[in-house]
């Protein structure tokens, strides 16, 4: 990159115009500045760019006539142009390609980001000339990923609001069954019916967070949490689950409070605890302690089953892992998202989470830090 290289902006809006200044001016760039796409035209006729990031939604020619009529400028044919725009969906990304944009960036853009993708798409217009055919192909196989990509969020949309309702509503109608008099046997099948659309809600809320936490979009909504009460929650929660595999749930907490966000602090608890169960000998316990440390307040989730590895350890929070041999208990598998979830919630907190030896069993400690 040289002094030279130029990057015209486009937007209507100056606020995004004077942060897309700065941050490529401090960057190393040119930048020319338009402010709606007749000015946009006029300005790279004037003085040709190196590269071009378009705002989609502009009044009278909007983003993608502009791309069109710079195509056919000259020295408008190769210039790479990056869209911009806050609409994140399968249809403005086709009509973006279909008027040959480089790359389509949605709002709003952290600087960082920016940056690269104007120094890769300058690099990759360099590639395009010597090795168009090499271009075109990783062009496509990076479409292809960002298609992928916005389907999979309307999936996560699909499993979210189609799924999350149903759900609830098996929930409810499980505690209307439970204020009639029931015989023993059908009031014990409807608390299995109820506690497994709690777990099959868990599960959705986890799936949704991990996305979340990927598009750096998981925030905590912190509150001072009573740890006892929380926990006790936890338990009740998680009781038929113990009580089929005989297995005793018990709480150390003492009055010990952190400062988090309660729900996800309560789904990652209830996410550890039926993880130790289900791995936890028949007749053992299950235990949730609480306690202050000199760099915050650590809970640990202790059972007395096989222990992890410590080889294996830090494998465990990762999705769908399963072990290397036929024999997957070696590894506690994780074979959905529930540690996954557990390790994005605590790190979302700036905690941290861990797995130690429980000599016999294991226990995931988890560590949140003082304040905000």
């Amino acid at each position: 990159m040289t002094a030279r290289t130029k990057v015209l902006v486009v937007d209507d809006h100056d606020v995004n115009l004077l942060l897309a200044q700065h941050t490529l001016e401090d960057a190393g760039y040119d930048v020319v500045l338009a402010a709606n796409g007749m000015e946009a035209l006029a300005r790279f006729v004037e003085q040709p760019a190196d590269c071009v990031l378009l705002d989609v939604r502009m009044p009278d020619l909007d983003g993608f006539a502009v791309c069109e009529r710079l195509r056919s400028l000259p020295g408008g044919a190769e210039m790479p142009v990056l869209f911009l725009t806050a609409l994140r969906d399968i249809e403005t990304f086709d009509r973006a390609s279909r008027v040959d944009a480089d790359d389509f960036l949605t709002k709003p853009v952290r600087p960082q980001e920016l940056v690269a993708r104007v120094r890769t798409a300058i690099e990759l217009r360099r590639v395009r000339a010597e090795l168009r055919g090499h271009y075109d192909l990783l062009k496509k196989q990076r479409d292809d990923l960002m298609r992928l990509q916005l389907q999979k969020e309307r999936l996560m949309a699909f499993v979210v609001h189609d799924l999350k309702n149903p759900v609830h509503a098996m929930d409810l109608h499980a505690q209307l069954l439970l204020l009639e008099e029931l015989p023993a046997d059908a009031r014990e099948a409807v608390l299995h019916i109820r506690a497994g659309a709690r777990r099959l809600s868990q599960m959705i809320l986890n799936l949704l967070d991990v996305s979340k936490a990927d598009e750096g979009r998981l925030v905590p909504q912190r509150s001072e949490v009573d740890l006892v009460g929380l926990i006790a929650d936890v338990l009740a929660e998680t009781a038929v689950l113990a009580t089929d595999r005989s297995i005793a749930l018990r709480s150390e907490a003492g009055g010990v409070s952190v400062r988090a966000d309660r729900d996800l602090l309560r789904r990652t608890l209830t996410n550890l605890v039926e993880n130790a169960i289900r791995y936890a000998p028949e007749g053992t316990a299950v235990t949730i302690s609480a306690a202050v440390s000199a760099d915050g307040t650590q809970i640990r989730v202790a059972d007395e089953g096989r222990g992890i590895p410590a080889a294996l350890r830090d494998r465990v929070f990762d999705p769908f892992v399963q072990g290397d041999s036929g024999n997957h208990d070696d590894l506690r598998a994780n074979r959905g998202l529930g540690l996954s979830f557990c390790k994005t919630a605590v790190e979302a907190h700036g905690g941290a989470i861990w797995v130690e030896d429980g000599s016999p069993g294991a226990v995931f400690c988890l560590r949140f830090p003082d304040g905000e």
